[in-house]
């Protein structure tokens, strides 16, 4: 595998990262996505809810989480109240609901700021990825397996690599920043 090819699996790799990260940030609606992070401690080992049960969305402000095992909706209380989302957990039956407060002004500054946070997270990242695909390069020169002026090109194409996902970094977090922000 070439080194740009390499680097784009990398770069891209992170990018999905970053768009997994984002979905849990909370907005003024109730998404399922919102509990994806969270891991609950049954049968012995860690597993995330969606493992463990269906989460679905019937009102805008509400998330019905319904276990495929009556015996976790416990456990699975639990890791919502412990994951800090700013959501109370009420376990009703064999349901566990969720009501998502609206946000008010300093929810929504607070939520941007983790947006800022992720993005930055996920442009170091990718700029990790361009200083290990440079020293690639340039060890392949010293190897005498490329020469100096295909090592240059082979630069040139990763910093444009690194633009171009940074960019993408950049719009995937505006994009995120406008729906924490739309009321």
């Amino acid at each position: 595998m070439s080194v740009i090819d390499e680097t784009k699996n990398k770069m891209t790799a992170v990018l999905e990262h970053l768009k997994i990260e984002l979905k849990s940030i909370r907005t003024g609606r109730a998404n399922p996505a919102m509990l994806d992070g969270i891991t609950v401690e049954v049968y012995g080992s860690q597993m995330r809810i969606k493992e463990l049960a269906s989460v679905t969305s019937p009102e805008s402000r509400q998330l019905v989480i319904t276990p495929f095992d009556n015996h976790n909706k416990g456990p699975i209380s639990k890791a919502i109240e412990k994951a800090n989302l700013g959501v109370m957990p009420i376990v009703d039956g064999n349901l566990v609901r969720i009501k998502i407060p609206p946000m008010n002004e300093e929810m929504r500054k607070e939520m941007v700021k983790q947006c800022h946070k992720k993005r930055e997270e996920a442009k170091v990242g990718i700029r990790n990825v361009r200083r290990d695909s440079n020293e690639s390069a340039r060890k392949q020169k010293t190897d005498g397996l490329i020469a100096e002026d295909i090592m240059k090109k082979l630069e040139k194409n990763i910093q444009e690599l690194t633009d171009k996902y940074c960019k993408e970094a950049d719009d995937l977090a505006a994009k995120k920043e406008i729906e924490v922000s739309t009321i």
